[in-house]
């Protein structure tokens, strides 16, 4: 199945969009995202969306460094619960190996591993989508996080051996030499970090040794491997697709890497089905659309997957006992005129 990937990954991407003279707004509806899921950083997205998001903002804001300028803006709370745990390592190299140990709990697209030899260590960083795609404007930003991550323990002037990416060098390296430092080498044969191995035995002054036990705690059940995840991966994947008018179990198993009967099969496990998948994953999206009321129901229609509003208010009717517009006004919300 393919990757998915925390929404906090795209954290500061509208406002940097914005500041750039973009439409976020329509480029993430481009790739099947939404404005709206960026306002819950634990939230589960296509990893291939949130990849072709940057490419395509990169090229229309013509920023070679797009995703280095949405890299300065994020936080290490952006890593989510395990940042609590990061931050009471007792030293680089344990922070280092317990990011890469339960990247999946944060990103599900990054590999990421460390080795070392000869005094130097190198942090090796890829993204697995599934396919075939352009990375470029991802790479560099999960490389970026990296590189605040070790900023963050050894000091804000920090500086590595070298930064390496496979691809080649943009015709600006401004953006690259301010964030990295100028040992930043292009066409190399990975992407990652260089730097002298005695940087991971450095201390961690934040660190408290009776407040990682607690932390550790906290943390385990939550990096325990999820007893449902392919539901909770297609559930994601038709929350994705509803928008676009393409959410079938076809396009959900084409997304996923895999055929339908898979799909099916891996349902059937948890005791669900598409079916049933998607009529809970609409209704539950159906009930939060259209008690905002900022949201035209035509917009809701669209949001939820129906050709058109007459459809979408049938359907409505059917599950609620009442229409959208009724269904709205009860909850105290206004009504809008012609349902829009």
């Amino acid at each position: 199945m393919r990757p998915l990937a925390r929404t906090a990954a795209l954290n500061g991407y509208v406002e940097l969009s914005r500041s750039l003279g973009l439409d976020p707004r329509a480029l993430m509806k481009g790739v099947g995202l939404d404005t709206a899921d960026l306002a819950v950083q634990d939230r589960w997205i296509s990893g291939t969306a949130v990849v072709r998001l940057l490419e395509l903002s990169a090229a229309a804001s013509g920023r070679e460094d797009f995703g280095l300028l949405l890299t300065e803006r994020r936080r290490f709370s952006n890593l989510g619960p395990i940042s609590l745990l990061v931050r009471e390592e007792p030293d680089v190299r344990s922070a280092l190996a317990l990011l890469i140990r339960h990247q999946h709990t944060y990103n599900e697209v990054l590999h990421a591993r460390l080795s070392e030899g000869n005094g130097v260590a190198t942090l090796k960083v890829d993204l697995r989508l599934g396919e075939p795609q352009p990375a470029r404007q991802g790479t560099e930003l999960a490389v970026g996080a990296f590189h605040r991550v070790l900023c963050g323990f050894l000091g804000p002037h920090w500086r590595p051996s070298s930064v390496c990416f496979a691809h080649p060098a943009p015709r600006d390296t401004a953006g690259h030499r301010r964030l990295f430092g100028p040992s930043v080498e292009f066409d190399r044969d990975f992407n990652g970090i260089v730097f002298y191995a005695e940087d991971l035995d450095a201390p961690n002054a934040m660190a408290d040794a009776q407040l990682r036990s607690y932390t550790r705690q906290y943390f385990e059940p939550i990096a325990a491997p999820r007893e449902a995840s392919e539901v909770d991966r297609v559930r994601d994947l038709i929350e994705a697709l509803l928008p676009t008018g393409r959410c079938s179990i076809e396009q959900i198993a084409r997304s996923l890497g895999v055929d339908r009967r898979t799909v099916h099969r891996h349902l059937a496990r948890s005791g669900e089905t598409f079916s049933s998948l998607l009529h809970s994953t609409r209704t539950a999206l159906a009930e939060q659309f259209v008690a905002n009321p900022n949201r035209s129901l035509t917009e809701v229609s669209t949001l939820l997957g129906f050709s058109s509003l007459s459809a979408f208010s049938r359907w409505f009717h059917e599950h609620f006992g009442t229409g959208p517009r009724e269904w709205r006004k009860s909850r105290g919300g206004p009504a809008v005129p012609g349902g829009n």
